[in-house]
């Protein structure tokens, strides 16, 4: 796909997210005991055939850049085209924090019109999705289309509403030849179910053209000063394409459990990685030992795992060490924790390197799970 590049931008650390972000970019959020979030975005791109990638960092970014290195396990350590790191955008008021996907662009400018594409692919990395992007650059070609914007069918309890995140959900009125009628950015009741995924597909030169003009009339929000407009002025021929796969877009602690949850079983975790693969960083690790007493019913147990206890409905992440008579239940055990002898964990979110001494106990409901951040002692 020698004409089409693609442009990451990554979240910046969300208050949403709790402890989860305080060290690390959405983007890097690490999930199902292996992957990061970052991975199936920029897999989706890699398995279209899209050699030239940037990736336009945020606050918080050491933990992104050490995953994702010089993109050797995606194929993109390459003289020509590959993955470039965009460094984060900062000034004195705003130190490594864009104010959006607009002021991120803008910084962004000599990337882009260095690069030589026609088109330009322009995704978040909030969603978890595995798809390729061929279909979505035949429809945007066959609809003539200057812009083509991704939505999904979701109703308003697949979606996390918050006075933050509320404001960024933007829904899509389609008509019978599908085009974009009306934009409704962070409505509390939307007329449509067409909800925006935050991807979408254009000329490379057109972006650059709207972001120059955005930026001269002192514009702030992609979605609502520019998107919205043109689809009112009507000036540019904007489509929408709807991509009917299995998604999941993270942005609460809810939904990045739901997320973790959806894919102990069989069905959503053939969605995510049975289609195409999904590309990572490689860690090499000893098999998973099972000791003897240990017991895991339904869970996911990633390399260099030990496992004496019981572990159930559970995603243990590499290198988690579970004592004897320890029993884990729809939890989320990150890299290298160490649970003692006697604990009983039910709706946990544990990040990484966290002792659990012996016979303590955490429970909560699944609908609000207690989170644990890094390096802690309980």
């Amino acid at each position: 796909m020698k004409d089409v590049m693609g442009l990451i931008y990554t979240s910046k650390n969300e208050t949403t997210l709790r402890e989860l972000t305080i060290h690390r970019a959405v983007a890097a959020l690490p999930v199902a005991g292996r992957y990061r979030m970052i991975d199936f975005t920029l897999s989706n791109m890699v398995n279209s055939g899209i050699r030239n990638v940037g990736v336009i960092m945020q606050k918080n970014y050491h933990s992104l850049m050490d995953h994702l290195g010089s993109g050797k396990e995606w194929d993109l350590h390459t003289r020509q085209n590959g993955l470039f790191i965009l460094p984060p955008f900062s000034t004195r008021e705003s130190v490594g924090t864009a104010g959006g996907i607009l002021e991120a662009l803008h910084s962004n400018m000599n990337y882009l019109r260095r690069s030589t594409q026609e088109l330009v692919i322009l995704v978040n990395s909030h969603t978890a999705m595995n798809t390729t992007f061929e279909d979505l650059l035949a429809f945007h070609e066959e609809s003539e289309a200057d812009i083509t914007m991704v939505y999904s069918k979701k109703k308003m309890d697949e979606i996390d509403q918050t006075t933050t995140l509320t404001p960024r959900h933007v829904f899509l009125g389609i008509s019978e030849n599908g085009l974009v009628t009306e934009i409704e950015a962070g409505p509390r009741q939307p007329k449509t179910d067409n909800f925006y995924m935050d991807i979408l597909v254009m000329r490379r030169e057109l972006l650059i053209q709207l972001v120059d003009d955005a930026y001269a009339q002192n514009y702030h929000d992609f979605n609502r000063d520019v998107l919205q407009r043109y689809v009112a002025n009507q000036h540019l021929r904007i489509c929408g394409y709807e991509y009917k796969g299995y998604n999941r877009r993270v942005e609460t602690i809810n939904s990045y459990y739901a997320l973790n949850m959806d894919l102990i079983k069989a069905e959503p975790r053939r969605e995510l990685f049975g289609v195409n693969p999904v590309f990572t960083k490689i860690r090499d690790e000893v098999p998973a030992r099972y000791m003897p007493g240990a017991k895991v019913v339904n869970s996911l147990v990633a390399d260099g795992c030990v496992i004496e206890g019981t572990v159930e409905n559970s995603v243990l992440f590499r290198g988690v060490y579970v004592g004897p008579n320890t029993h884990i239940k729809n939890s989320i055990l990150m890299q290298e924790d160490n649970i003692e002898e006697g604990v009983e964990l039910e709706g946990v979110i544990l990040d990484k390197q966290v002792t659990v001494k012996r016979n303590e106990r955490l429970i909560a409901p699944t609908n609000y799970p207690i989170v644990i951040g890094k390096n802690t002692t309980i």
